[in-house]
């Protein structure tokens, strides 16, 4: 399956991809440190670096389709520790994202935001994604799900073309569970990974040269990026229902 990546950061998605057997095909990040990362990692996957300037077309002739599209989209309008702006701050891009799958039409969408989302915006995106076609569901997954030191709850969306009648989706509700009923049974238990604690966070020298190149630059982009552990469990679901689906017609 062939994977195309929007705000990339530095590759969370495309580590988790790599983990499932996808193959990442492009990437899309405006972040200069972020460019640096993906490219050392993935020198021959494409990178464009303005959601604003690519189009369906221009990556269709670049040779780029895709099965899945992901995208943490822009937190900053959402996030607790900003303004809350919504779609009134400049970096709401999620009409951007919105027209890159119209575009592309991929076959399954993965989307990830902060928890500030459901009350200012989820709804509008779960909307326009089924305008648009699709049929969605949200789930709150919270990085101590995955053995992760610290709670840091996202919401990921995950959506597929509608009326297709995928395996998974009537079995989960002909046992009476919604999407995060199941994923709760699932990472129920996991314990927290100890001793992260003793990693520093901040400089021990304020204000001068520690020695760490691109220390303020790694943090930023670490605190902007998804825990892969995620999403590689969202692809390897995405596999499984696509291979039932596929032996079932």
């Amino acid at each position: 399956m062939r994977h195309f990546d929007l705000f990339s950061g530095i590759g969370g998605f495309a580590l988790a991809a790599r983990w499932a057997g996808l193959e990442t095909v492009g990437f899309c990040e405006n972040d200069k440190f972020c460019g640096k990362v993906l490219k050392k990692h993935w020198p021959d996957v494409p990178l464009y670096d303005d959601i604003r300037e690519i189009n369906g077309e221009q990556l269709k002739n670049d040779g780029i389709t895709a099965d899945i599209i992901t995208g943490g989209f822009p937190c900053q309008p959402f996030s607790v520790a900003g303004k809350q702006r919504g779609e009134n701050d400049d970096r709401y891009l999620w009409p951007e994202m919105l027209r890159i799958i119209r575009e592309m039409e991929p076959t399954w969408i993965i989307g990830e935001n902060v928890r500030g989302i459901v009350n200012m915006a989820l709804d509008e995106v779960l909307a326009d994604l089924e305008s648009a076609g699709y049929s969605t569901t949200a789930f709150v997954i919270p990085a101590c799900a995955v053995n992760a030191p610290h709670r840091r709850d996202r919401v990921w969306i995950v959506a597929h073309p509608s009326g297709e009648g995928l395996q998974r989706g009537e079995e989960a509700r002909n046992n009476g569970k919604n999407g995060q009923e199941l994923w709760d049974e699932q990472f129920a238990g996991r314990s927290r990974v100890e001793g992260w604690d003793k990693f520093p966070t901040v400089a021990p020298v304020c204000g001068r040269d520690d020695g760490v190149p691109d220390r303020v630059h790694r943090l930023k982009a670490l605190g902007n990026a998804v825990v892969p552990q995620i999403p590689f469990s969202l692809f390897e679901m995405i596999k499984e229902v696509t291979n039932d689906y596929q032996e079932n017609h």
